[in-house]
């Protein structure tokens, strides 16, 4: 099986890196498109001769192809690949607000996968939400959860809307977690810890909770419950949370990333 990525940015790199390090797919058999390939600062173990900044027929004598672009250059792109893209071919977009039918319409292809990863996928540690056109069958949804999973875990919808979704809760969820950590580390500083004892202190706090929750089956209200004594410090600091309803302004906020993510693919897709 042979691949082809088109886009050596974060993703490109970390799809990349992920096939070959899983041992899932050959470094030989996996072939990158770049604008300029003097920034390009880690090959891993492909050859040179894999690397291309032009689209030619034999870049593209692949399996599958995995559009990883800016979704602004996805127009142009099309102009440069599509007589080179056949009904063969199996395309994996990671291109936010590109839907499947103006892929299909630009492209003319029919084996189509749209997926939305995250930020951790650099680490491994990723959560791709992904769905797909019809014509992709359970063996082709098989392979391409297979390569999605080196980077993490995957998740398949077959409602193509609920990309804007995941998009709101995994995609743009690691910044939110990074908002409520940093407010926690600037409340340390606050009390007297230096900044890298704060931040020590938060970090391996939500490590260490993320993980004991991984590892049971409690729910998070559990495990409140199991942190929160009655009268105690837990409790008190709760009690200012729901006290100022912050429940209901973090489903507000995701509420306001979902309809942002539709706005962006209405404009993107026209």
């Amino acid at each position: 099986m042979k691949i082809a990525i088109i886009g050596y940015g974060n993703m490109g790199q970390t799809y990349a890196s992920s096939f070959v390090s899983s041992g899932f797919i050959k470094s030989e058999d996996i072939f990158v498109l770049t604008r300029d390939l003097s920034k390009i600062s880690n090959k891993y173990t492909f050859p040179d001769t894999n690397f291309f900044t032009e689209i030619s027929a034999s870049f593209l004598s692949v399996d599958i192809v995995i559009i990883a672009v800016k979704p602004q250059d996805f127009n142009s792109l099309c102009l440069q690949i599509k007589d080179f893209i056949s009904e063969k071919h199996l395309i994996l977009s990671v291109m936010a607000g590109i839907s499947i039918e103006n892929i299909s319409n630009k492209l003319q292809a029919k084996k189509i996968i749209r997926s939305m990863p995250n930020i951790p996928t650099q680490i491994g540690q990723g959560m791709t939400v992904f769905t797909a056109s019809q014509e992709v069958d359970r063996k082709d949804l098989f392979i391409i959860q297979n390569l999605i999973n080196t980077t993490g875990k995957s998740l398949f919808i077959e409602n193509e809307e609920m990309i804007n979704a995941a998009t709101a809760i995994s995609g743009s969820g690691p910044a939110y977690v990074y908002y409520f950590m940093n407010a926690m580390v600037n409340s340390a500083i606050s009390l007297g810890f230096s900044k890298s004892e704060a931040e020590f202190l938060v970090q391996q706090t939500f490590l260490g909770s993320t993980q004991l929750q991984n590892r049971s089956n409690l729910s998070n209200l559990e495990w409140i419950e199991k942190v929160a004594s009655k009268g105690g410090t837990t409790e008190a600091a709760l009690n200012v949370f729901q006290s100022h309803d912050i429940d209901s302004k973090i489903n507000e906020g995701i509420n306001h990333a979902n309809a942002r993510a539709k706005e962006l693919g209405k404009v993107i897709d026209m």
